[in-house]
C-alpha cells in the first residue's frame, strides 16, 4: 500500500493543492495529514480519490475543520492509530518531543508519522520508521516543502520537494 503524508500546511492554500495533487498522482490510496491544517478550506484539496486522516496541530483552532475533513475523510482529534497495509501507523502532530519519542521506542508501530518542527524526517529506530514529512517553510525548518510516500510492502520512504501551484 502506497500512504502519502504531508504536515503544517498552515492555510498555504497553494501549498495544499500542490500537496494533494503530488500525493495524488503518485497514486497512493491514502493520505495522512500530521496536523496545522489551520481553516477548512486548506483541507478540502485533499477531498480527493484517496482515503483521508488528519490529526489536530497545535495550530488547528477552527471548529469547522473537524467537519469539513468528516465530510471526505476522518479527523483523528490529537492521536490517531491506524492499520493501513498491514502496517501500524501512529499518528501525531508532534508538539511533545517525549511523546513522539515514546511512541517511536515503544515497538508498537511499524511507523510514527508526526509534522510540527517543519523539518524533514526518516529515520528508524528498533524496527519503527520515524517520518516527519517537514512543513511550509519557517526560520528553523526546512527550506522548501516536501511530503513523503510511506510504501508498506516494500518499507521505502521517499520525499519530494514541492513548488507552490
Amino acid at each position: 500500500m502506497l500512504v502519502g503524508v504531508c504536515s503544517d500546511t498552515h492555510d498555504d492554500l497553494a501549498l495544499a493543492n500542490a500537496a494533494a495533487s503530488e500525493i495524488d498522482d503518485a497514486g497512493v490510496d491514502a493520505v495522512i495529514h500530521c496536523g496545522d491544517v489551520v481553516a477548512p478550506f486548506t483541507a478540502e484539496p485533499f477531498d480527493a480519490g484517496f482515503d483521508f486522516y488528519a490529526v489536530r496541530g497545535n495550530n488547528d483552532g477552527e471548529w469547522a475543520l473537524r467537519e469539513t475533513v468528516d465530510g471526505f475523510g476522518t479527523y483523528l482529534d490529537e492521536m490517531g492509530e491506524l492499520t493501513l497495509g498491514g502496517s501500524e501507523f501512529a499518528v501525531y502532530h508532534g508538539t511533545s518531543e517525549p511523546i513522539v519519542d515514546a511512541l517511536v521506542d515503544c515497538g508498537a508501530y511499524d511507523y510514527v508519522v508526526r509534522g510540527h518542527t517543519h523539518r524533514r524526517v526518516h529515520e528508524e529506530r528498533g524496527g519503527t520508521v520515524h517520518v516527519n514529512p517537514g512543513g511550509l517553510p519557517i526560520p528553523g525548518g526546512d527550506d522548501a516543502y516536501t511530503v513523503a510516500t510511506v510504501d508498506t510492502d516494500a518499507g521505502d520512504v521517499a520525499f519530494e520537494e514541492l513548488e507552490r501551484e
